[in-house]
């Protein structure tokens, strides 16, 4: 979900209608790949890089996560969505957190869509605390399955397609160890302005590619 400041301060306006603007497109993009049938969408809105911005900023994104979640709950369980939260939630305020898990819950038994909401996110720290949590248990050997457990996706498929917006061409700290066999999609396009059409392309060009995960293509 990045470009958002840039694409307002294009259009002549504030930042924050930028950011306001990008959680809009979140609900679009929801709907149309539950069209597609798509099972899973994880976006990337908010790293822990981002608590370094200017805490005005900072403080309208927590009203506007708030204010989206309370505004759209209701709708996310009538269609059956499930939300999940990826991150360090502790690192927000108290009132933001009570929205979140209040969110989690009720969407608990939507069974048409998981919507994964990176929150406080940092795959590096992810990680780390992957790796502390079993050093604490004294766990002596470790394999991908007992590692995968102690992330936040634990119990998730990985992504098959990672889509960045923007122009930047970078994860940028988002899903390190999950990516590793992703494909990787790039886009001038900011956040705000990749509508559906472009999400079709994105999909079409990640159907177009044969996966080989280091084998060799048969022919």
């Amino acid at each position: 979900m990045d470009g958002n400041g840039r694409w307002a301060k294009e259009q002549g306006l504030p930042r924050n209608q930028g950011h306001r603007a990008g959680t809009n497109n979140l609900k679009r993009l929801i709907k149309y790949a539950r069209k597609k049938e798509i099972e899973m969408l994880t976006f990337y809105a908010f790293s822990t890089e981002n608590f370094s911005r200017p805490m005005s900023e900072v403080s309208f994104l927590f009203s506007l996560i708030s204010e989206y979640f309370q505004r759209e709950i209701q709708e996310m369980v009538e269609e059956g969505m499930r939300v999940h939260f990826l991150g360090d939630l502790s690192l927000f305020p108290s009132p933001v957190r009570m929205v979140l898990d209040k969110t989690e819950r009720l969407t608990a038994k939507g069974d048409a869509i998981q919507v994964n909401i990176a929150l406080g996110y940092g795959s590096r720290k992810e990680i780390l605390a992957a790796v502390n949590s079993l050093l604490k248990e004294g766990v002596r050997e470790v394999d991908e399955e007992l590692f995968a457990s102690r992330l936040y996706t634990a119990g998730m498929p990985d992504p098959d397609l990672i889509i960045r917006t923007s122009g930047e061409m970078r994860l940028s700290n988002f899903l390190l160890y999950q990516g590793a066999y992703s494909e990787l999609y790039f886009t001038d396009l900011y956040w705000p302005d990749f509508d559906t059409e472009a999400f079709e392309e994105a999909l079409t060009e990640y159907g177009s590619r044969s996966r080989r995960y280091g084998g060799i293509e048969e022919k």
